[in-house]
């Protein structure tokens, strides 16, 4: 199984990403490693990225669900995917990709933000990410006020065999 954690910038993904994949022994890939230098420098002045900037970055993440679904090999994967269209993107003919949606309120997500130390995505922006947010219906949702240890163990109970 592939297991794609989505959600806002802060919602957590990096850290039950790295948590879920320790858990289950599977490799750990963040989202925000794909990101080629031109993205990060756009969100480092406050700059939303447009469809189009994202496409390189949606379309390395997709390179590593092929190829772990290629070689039938489980992996965690962290990535916003925002919008219905770029989970369609990284669906695409992939069977065996489970989708997890951290979920939070603007204000809960803006607080961690504005208290995160050196990352490029700033609490300026978060407005922008809530605006472009589509909701996911095919994904199991968390509340990020649970504990980490709870989210793995709801993952877990729910996903692991």
């Amino acid at each position: 199984m592939i297991y794609l954690i989505i959600g806002v910038s802060g919602s957590g993904k990096t850290t039950i990403g790295q948590a879920l994949s320790h858990q289950l022994g599977y490799p750990f890939y963040d989202a925000d490693d794909f990101h080629p230098p031109e993205n990060i420098a756009k969100m480092s002045q406050g700059i939303p990225l447009t469809d189009s900037d994202r496409l390189p970055w949606l379309t390395a993440i997709k390179d590593v669900i092929d190829q772990y679904q290629q070689r039938e090999k489980g992996a965690v994967i962290t990535c916003s995917a925002l919008k219905q269209s770029y989970r369609n993107f990284l669906g695409k003919n992939t069977q065996a990709l489970i989708w997890i949606y951290l979920k939070g309120s603007y204000e809960q997500i803006l607080n961690r933000l504005e208290n995160r130390q050196k990352h490029y995505m700033k609490s300026g922006m978060l407005l922008s990410q809530f605006q472009s947010l589509e909701e996911p219906e095919n994904a199991m949702i968390i509340n990020i006020n649970l504990s980490i240890e709870d989210i793995i163990q709801e993952i877990i109970l729910k996903f692991v065999p």
